[in-house]
């Protein structure tokens, strides 16, 4: 059954045009973002007599105001945006799941209290929880994934409960219920696996969520600190130079767009599958 859903999932992708535009260019930006460093230049090489130099065929997206290649500065900024979008996800899908898959199969009691306590944080603006956070860590990658991570499990785990309730009153589930077979087994063997495609959609809206997030505290001086670099941190640091070089706040601005709305997609095309299924 597993194996039906996924190549069912694989065939509705393949078979939108949308849904392989936007798988294709998710891929692109992890490949070149991962092989930045086959670039020929440094992406914290200062050369000042280059600084704001038009994009042209040496520097295919110009130089910034300290003179390096600004398409190196994309890539590896990429590295950390797509970075912190997948670590963060496989910290807030793997809680969201646990507390999701725990709070469906078990209900009751724990159930009531899990569902509080989901409720209580989504009434909370995360966003300035992060700030919060973020003002007071010393700000780096790790520690904004970990922020990131820790606060984005919710909606995950609203959603594994749903489907957990569905799926626990069906027959095989039962049936290995009166073998015997542990809680554990059964969640982990039966449950989880025929919420996996659920789960999928959202990691897919988790990453974008993610970048986005990400973006948002380096554009406010929060984020990754130099001389790294992330999408986020060069619009940021563009707002300063939009009349003489308003190449410096396209590129990342561009990057960051296609990227969330390709993730974005990729997510809605896999709920329309689902959709499909449930009808």
């Amino acid at each position: 059954m597993y194996i039906k859903l996924m190549k069912g999932l694989k065939n509705q992708i393949l078979s939108s045009k949308l849904g392989k535009i936007a798988l294709a260019i998710i891929f692109i930006f992890t490949i070149i973002s991962i092989f930045a460093f086959l670039s020929p230049y440094d992406p914290n090489g200062i050369d000042m007599a280059s600084r704001f130099t038009s994009p042209n065929l040496k520097n295919i997206f110009g130089t910034d105001i300290m003179g390096r290649d600004y398409f190196t500065r994309i890539l590896y900024g990429g590295r950390i945006s797509l970075s912190v979008g997948f670590l963060s996800m496989l910290i807030s899908i793997t809680i969201g799941t646990i507390v999701g898959s725990i709070s469906g199969y078990f209900e009751g009691k724990l159930d009531s209290f899990l569902m509080r306590v989901v409720d209580i944080l989504m009434s909370i603006p995360s966003f300035f929880i992060i700030l919060i956070l973020n003002a007071y860590l010393k700000p780096s990658m790790g520690i904004i994934v970990a922020v990131i991570g820790l606060l984005g499990w919710m909606t995950t785990a609203r959603l594994v409960r749903a489907e957990t309730l569905s799926i626990k009153s069906n027959e095989y589930v039962l049936y290995a219920k009166s073998l015997g077979i542990s809680n554990f087994k059964i969640i982990t063997k039966h449950i989880i696996p025929n919420v996996l495609p659920t789960i999928i959609v959202a990691a897919t809206l988790s990453i974008a969520s993610a970048i986005l997030i990400e973006s948002s505290l380096s554009f406010l001086g929060m984020g990754v600190q130099a001389p790294d670099a992330s999408w986020g941190s060069m619009l940021s640091k563009s707002q300063g130079y939009m009349d003489e070089a308003a190449y410096l706040g396209i590129f990342p601005g561009v990057f960051i767009l296609i990227t969330v709305l390709s993730f974005n997609i990729l997510g809605d095309t896999i709920r329309n599958t689902l959709d499909k299924r449930g009808e």
